[in-house]
């Protein structure tokens, strides 16, 4: 019965019946898992997996019933576990930064798409770390979890059109801390 349920439903079965939070879980603790690890690493994935469904468990009570999806309530408690671990984030991030890309000898043991990402990655991790937490914590949501922009807004609790307005801001920093390249060019994803 709870894969039939919506997010909000189940939330509100598990104050009578807290094992029953486990389908929520279950349902999205592999989605959160990769948003940690890709901006953790893998080794701190899992710690803060868990975090966010206890955090989650604990605060159900308050959830909002009117969000029928949990996965930007989900994602604004991860945001903010993530923020605990920071200073590994810099730490790893600061280390890509460092890092020099050799260009292979020839195409055929690379696509030109993988040089490309190659070679901008060193600049996109500076980027990244020039960025603040609230604008990295924005472009990662949209970029690495593919929220919407509302659901990016209800996950970090802003407007709509602060998103919107943050994440233009955010597409000209980048564009010329990478030199004029849009990473954003190949596929601009349509949100509301």
């Amino acid at each position: 019965m709870p894969e039939t349920l919506d997010d909000s439903t189940l939330i509100g079965h598990s104050l009578a019946d807290p094992e029953s939070f486990a389908a929520l879980f279950d349902r999205h603790a592999d989605e959160i898992h990769r948003y940690a690890a890709r901006r953790l690493g893998s080794e701190l994935a899992d710690d803060v997996t868990g975090e966010v469904f206890l955090v989650a468990f604990r605060r159900r009570a308050r959830y909002d019933r009117s969000w029928p999806d949990a996965r930007p309530w989900l994602y604004g408690i991860a945001t903010k576990v993530v923020a605990q671990h920071r200073r590994a984030e810099r730490r790893r991030t600061a280390a890509m930064a460092k890092v020099n890309v050799e260009r292979p000898g020839t195409f055929d043991d690379r696509s030109a798409d993988r040089v490309t990402a190659e070679q901008l990655q060193p600049k996109l991790a500076r980027a990244l770390t020039r960025l603040s937490a609230g604008e990295r914590d924005l472009l990662l949501l949209v970029a690495w979890a593919d929220l919407t922009y509302e659901d990016a807004a209800l996950a970090l609790g802003v407007p709509v059109g602060t998103v919107r307005s943050r994440l233009h801001r955010l597409r000209v920093k980048v564009r010329r801390a990478l030199g004029g390249t849009d990473p954003f060019a190949a596929e601009e994803p349509q949100h509301g």
